[in-house]
């Protein structure tokens, strides 16, 4: 019998640092791409791809999250007594989305360490991670397309993206060889490296914030050595994985854009702002009236 991913954990106890003072006070996952939160595009995307459980790693400050995927009923009465139908069934909406699951990571020691934390909830099974700050617009989610591979090699399956240059040097990298079928998108992993020097990556295919896992990852956190200020990160479980079981990579299908930092955000907010039928054409024209070179030049 084949196993099947039902859960999905997310990492989201950092500090967002990257956005203060924005989130002095409003956690990084709950900034908007145009009208939903950050975390919730992930969600979303797991909750298509076949996941019921959704567990979250959290941190101080972070109750938001879980709210948002709660039943607000204040707001929820006060719309439907306003007449707003349509708004107060978007709000149960999303508190319907799925089943939240919350633990905290209590202290920032990596994200080998906050995939630890999930370990109890996650059981004896096979799950998928999502970083929230990678928000990926795909026609199939990505982690679906993920789930086909792991059916079929029943093994830890990373998310790859090409990347040429001297870009290469801000990613974990693989060491792969191709494998037959999935359209060449498919790589057996031989080993991984942490933002190596251009002339020295492995290859073009670089680890993003998506990860189908076995159960077995978390006796690999369990027994590497801490990093730089006592942090266990997974890409050092990952190479230990490696000399366990298989494991391969995937180039998805789709779009990547890195909403954890400032311009990566921007970017995304101005695509997904176009894409939307109720917005896309106003703005659209709005954003044809600018004078670039003028606002470019400009000093404030």
């Amino acid at each position: 019998m084949k196993l099947k991913v039902r859960k999905a954990v997310f990492p989201a106890a950092g500090l967002g640092t990257r956005f203060l003072p924005a989130t002095k006070v409003i956690p990084k996952e709950m900034l908007p791409l145009v009208d939903k939160p950050i975390i919730q595009y992930g969600v979303e995307e797991a909750i298509a791809s076949g996941c019921d459980q959704i567990i979250f790693v959290t941190g101080r400050g972070k109750t938001t999250m879980e709210d948002h995927f709660d039943v607000s009923y204040e707001l929820e009465k006060t719309l439907e007594a306003r007449g707003k139908h349509e708004l107060q069934q978007l709000a149960n909406l999303v508190a319907h989305l799925a089943q939240v699951f919350t633990v905290r990571q209590k202290e920032p020691l990596g994200l080998g360490h906050a995939v630890l934390m999930a370990k109890e909830l996650v059981n004896n099974e096979p799950f998928a991670v999502i970083l929230p700050d990678d928000v990926i617009d795909a026609e199939t989610p990505c982690i679906r397309q993920m789930m086909d591979v792991f059916h079929h090699t029943q093994c830890s399956v990373i998310a790859t993206q090409v990347v040429e240059g001297e870009a290469i040097s801000a990613y974990g990298v693989l060491d792969v060889s191709p494998v037959d079928g999935f359209e060449g998108r498919v790589f057996e992993i031989h080993d991984m490296v942490e933002k190596p020097k251009p002339k020295e990556a492995p290859s073009q295919q670089a680890i993003i914030g998506r990860y189908i896992l076995t159960p077995a990852i978390f006796h690999c956190i369990e027994h590497i050595t801490p990093g730089a200020c006592g942090e266990l990160q997974l890409t050092d479980a990952m190479r230990a994985l490696l000399k366990k079981e298989k494991m391969y990579g995937y180039c998805f299908k789709g779009k990547r854009h890195d909403a954890g930092d400032k311009l990566g955000f921007l970017k995304a907010t101005v695509e997904f702002a176009l894409k939307r039928p109720d917005l896309g054409p106003a703005f659209e024209e709005f954003l044809r009236t600018l004078d670039l070179k003028k606002a470019a030049a400009a000093k404030y």
